[in-house]
């Protein structure tokens, strides 16, 4: 068993974990600092960097689980170079190696980077995985077909999941543009859930047997997040998050997951803590 082969940039550990082996982990942090779009306040590049910079000053302690997750063996590749080509280009690096994670046994736990970099996991989830779905947990539906030249932009992240035969439950959304509207209404598509609804048990029913998590961190509301390109308000608080992962993974099988659109501020740490702080929560929910 070894660890996948890819242009890489900088390396460093989430949670600052000295001994680390790809062997025995269980979790692989992979972080992917792809960014195609400059916001007005940083890019979504720097979002992996400051996200496992903030894990080092989380507790190991699970204080709700009481017990130590990162005991379950947790291994961080090093970053992800992404292609200079294209959007497409990088997408398909991805799913090469969540492929080559899936291979020998593992839960890939994506960082990133922007929502574009979902696809290439996803597809690679899609070969691999019967009964799977994905739960994409977001402000924004992500289900335009083009957008800024390309079908391949962040934009368009779901409308390429369900383009690939992929069922998907969307919460949390609070903006949406006409062109979606009218796509979901033709499509007949019902598993969308707008903020604030959040029916657990509704959402879970929508789900199959096997999970993969997409996690946009512009789903929680601005005051506790506002370190993302688009903060929409009147998003989800921090406790209720939690409640919903804790029911998909008590009654869902969660496979694989990704954190992404950090767009860090410089001085503001605590949104940088938070998204670290999320990351190892899922690590705890499946340990």
């Amino acid at each position: 068993m070894k660890k996948p082969s890819y242009p890489t940039l900088e390396p460093f550990n989430f949670l600052g974990l000295e001994k680390q082996d790809y062997e025995k982990a269980k979790v692989i942090i992979f972080p992917v600092p792809y960014s195609s779009t400059t916001y007005w306040k940083s890019e979504t590049k720097d979002g992996p960097r400051a996200i496992i910079e903030a894990s080092r000053h989380l507790e190991l302690y699970d204080l709700e689980l009481k017990k130590d997750p990162s005991r379950i063996g947790i291994f961080t590749l090093e970053q992800l170079e992404p292609s200079k080509d294209s959007p497409k280009a990088t997408i398909a690096r991805i799913k090469k190696i969540i492929k080559d994670l899936l291979k020998d046994g593992k839960f890939p736990l994506m960082i990133g980077g922007e929502h574009s970099i979902t696809n290439g996991a996803i597809q690679a989830f899609k070969e691999k995985f019967l009964n799977f779905s994905v739960l994409h947990i977001d402000a924004h539906t992500d289900s335009r077909d083009e957008f800024e030249g390309t079908k391949w932009h962040h934009a368009c992240v779901m409308r390429r999941a369900r383009d690939f035969k992929i069922p998907v439950t969307q919460v949390g959304i609070r903006s949406i543009s006409e062109e979606e509207a009218e796509y979901f209404k033709k499509k007949k598509i019902k598993s969308i859930f707008y903020s604030p609804n959040l029916p657990l048990n509704k959402i879970i029913a929508t789900l199959k047997k096997n999970v993969y998590i997409t996690f946009d961190l512009d789903v929680f509301d601005p005051s506790i997040m506002p370190s993302v390109g688009t903060p929409e308000p009147g998003g989800l608080g921090w406790y209720e998050t939690l409640d919903l992962i804790r029911a998909i993974a008590k009654k869902r099988k969660i496979i694989g997951a990704d954190v992404v659109e950090l767009c860090p501020i410089p001085g503001i740490s605590a949104p940088d803590f938070l998204a670290a702080k999320l990351v190892y929560k899922i690590i705890s929910y499946i340990a």
